[in-house]
């Protein structure tokens, strides 16, 4: 039985700004969840929503309030009721739209708890079929060409398997088209975080040439029909990312051909579960699949490691080590290269154990301690 929840808001200095389509982002804001059962086990995970509703309408002060409003008192409720196990949690808040960040962080920090107390690392409860996965990076807009080759080359001889360049209409071929003249071997990406219109289709088919591995959600975040479109006019393969928050949504964009590879991110489809269930509907319609990143703490990309040894990943993530993000991880050790563009499948029971919880302290803003027993009036 779970005896309470811990939220602790979160604000990380990044080592330096990203600009994306979205903005300039200068600071990693977090929610860790961790819940503790009356074995004194404890599960952990962190809600990836961002500061503003930019990336998807959720926030974490939304998912702040969600998560000790209605999530938990819900949690409460059913444990009395039923036997919650990992693959059915999401089923206590399924009445609850939305709020697919908020709702993975509980549900992520149950799939942690779950691991500690069997004992089985996380990524045997998934299936994981490798114990490393290939790593990419990710590269914001950059102020000048020279910058952004300099960039490139350092994030190549580092061992980056794939490079993922931000895009927009006002700043994509050039860009681009610099990198593959300056490496015309390197395995390149675009990622238009939805910038571009169904009406500029000619600018993103102008990329064709450039042989680039996709084109990461060119069109608006809630769009498949004119991915659709596009697909049939782009010889590049279209990856959905913010337009998939479900095994459903896989579905109905592989029957209506919006895309070829999909990015997944579990705090973006509601946490782990949901996962696995895109994970099999993917591999059924031969879809290609890869975990993307939010900027996540160690916690977070621990967890996304474990989602990356699944079979269907075959493509690099962009889930990366500490340093890239973080001058000081909350990790007591930083996820780091095994070997240059290569990190470890860390067989976690529980993350607990692997976070420095002195240096969280330091850096949290705000703390709440809810008792369930307390919720179930």
């Amino acid at each position: 039985m779970i005896s309470a929840c811990t939220l602790r808001r979160l604000e990380i200095p990044l080592v330096e700004p990203i600009r994306t389509a979205y903005g300039e982002h200068r600071l990693k804001t977090a929610i860790l969840v961790e819940i503790q059962s009356d074995s004194g086990a404890r599960g952990v995970a962190e809600c990836v929503a961002m500061r503003a509703p930019t990336y998807t309408e959720e926030t974490s002060t939304t998912a702040w309030h969600v998560i000790l409003d209605d999530l938990l008192p819900r949690l409460a409720r059913a444990q009395q009721a039923i036997a919650l196990k990992p693959l059915t949690i999401a089923d206590v808040w399924s009445d609850i739209r939305g709020n697919k960040m908020a709702k993975a962080a509980v549900e992520m920090a149950f799939w942690d708890l779950w691991s500690m107390e069997n004992h089985t690392p996380l990524t045997a409860l998934l299936g994981g079929v490798r114990d490393k996965v290939e790593v990419g990076i990710s590269l914001g807009m950059q102020r000048s060409t020279l910058e952004l080759l300099s960039r490139v080359e350092r994030s190549l001889d580092a061992g980056y398997r794939r490079i993922k360049l931000k895009i927009s209409p006002e700043a994509d071929r050039i860009p681009l088209e610099a990198i593959r003249k300056a490496f015309p071997d390197a395995a390149l990406m675009a990622d238009a975080n939805s910038s571009y219109r169904l009406d500029q289709i000619d600018r993103l088919v102008q990329l064709d040439d450039l042989e680039l591995m996709m084109i990461e959600q060119p069109l608006a975040y809630d769009d498949m029909v004119d991915h659709a479109e596009l697909q049939t006019r782009l010889r590049t393969s279209i990856c959905l990312d913010e337009s998939i928050r479900s095994a459903d949504d896989v579905r109905r964009a592989a029957n209506i051909g919006a895309c070829r590879i999909v990015n997944i991110k579990p705090g973006r489809v509601g946490g782990i579960g949901e996962v696995v269930r895109i994970h099999a509907v993917a591999q059924r319609y031969k879809m290609a699949l890869w975990c993307g990143g939010m900027y996540e703490t160690g916690v977070g990309r621990l967890h996304n490691l474990a989602v990356c040894a699944l079979a269907g990943m075959t493509l690099p993530t962009d889930t990366g080590p500490s340093e890239r993000y973080f001058e000081r991880d909350i990790l007591q050790q930083p996820i780091r290269f095994e070997q240059p563009g290569i990190l470890p499948v860390v067989p976690t029971c529980g993350v607990a154990a692997w976070v420095d919880w002195e240096v969280v302290d330091s850096l949290t803003t705000d703390k709440r301690v809810v008792r369930l027993r307390d919720l179930m009036i």
